[in-house]
């Protein structure tokens, strides 16, 4: 049984996906990250970047108990666990892994600064039109590149893959980025043939109850979770070890 540290967001519907695609048995372990849970120590333990997903699998290499945590990682260690959605021929590989780095190191954290931007920066005070207007052009750029290669292919490493189980979820919210998904052509052929796999979809719906996106933040969430320094973390980090 593999244990799903959780909450309803992209990062966390990356791996619903994978485990659905896979038909993986998984519990869900809830994180309330306005509430603070992702600081605890406990989780700290198996996250020591205080970020969800993390995932604790019983049954791991040789048999033995691992824990694993950033979204990249669990998404390679379950491919490489069922040997599915991830080629073991080289070159085929490779393209998988350029995507998949390509949405980690780019298309997630460009969207989610827009979703900053958009949804809790105006909870602070100061003019915030500059690092918006940048985050959007950047995302609007990125949703360029995949329109692009999506144009010469079905998926974006040619075949379906964790790369695009990775990047689905960062499209998903895009009425709420304003974007005018017409602009893209492809990313939208690409984005509804993903919504209609049914472990997509149900990967999706995993905790749809719990989602809080059009809920107003209170001040202690926001200070939960955009206020943390080296201090705070110093201070779960020595929490955790008495």
């Amino acid at each position: 049984m593999i244990d799903l540290y959780y909450a309803p967001t992209p990062n966390g519907w990356k791996i619903t996906i994978m485990l659905e695609e896979c038909s993986l048995p998984y519990r869900i372990i809830p994180v309330n990250l306005g509430k603070g849970d992702q600081f605890k120590p406990e989780f700290l333990a198996i996250s020591p970047n205080n970020r969800m997903p993390v995932i604790v699998d019983d049954d791991g290499p040789q048999g033995e108990k691992i824990s694993v945590f950033e979204s990249g990682a669990i998404l390679l260690y379950l491919g490489e666990k069922t040997g599915k959605f991830l080629p073991s021929h080289q070159i085929d590989r490779i393209k998988v892994l350029e995507w998949l780095f390509w949405q980690v190191g780019g298309l997630g954290p460009m969207a989610g600064q827009v979703s900053h931007f958009v949804n809790y920066a105006p909870n602070f005070p100061g003019d915030h039109s500059y690092s918006e207007k940048r985050y959007k052009n950047e995302y609007d750029r990125l949703l360029g590149v995949m329109n692009n290669i999506l144009s010469e292919r079905e998926y974006l490493a040619e075949d379906y893959s964790v790369a695009d189980m990775a990047s689905f979820p960062w499209v998903t919210a895009y009425k709420r980025y304003e974007v005018d998904p017409n602009k893209f052509k492809e990313v939208r052929r690409w984005f509804d043939t993903m919504k209609n796999r049914p472990a997509v979809r149900k990967g999706m719906d995993v905790g749809k109850e719990k989602r809080t996106f059009t809920q107003k933040p209170t001040k202690e969430s926001l200070k939960i979770m955009f206020q943390q320094d080296s201090d705070s973390i110093a201070k779960a980090a020595k929490e955790k070890k008495e």
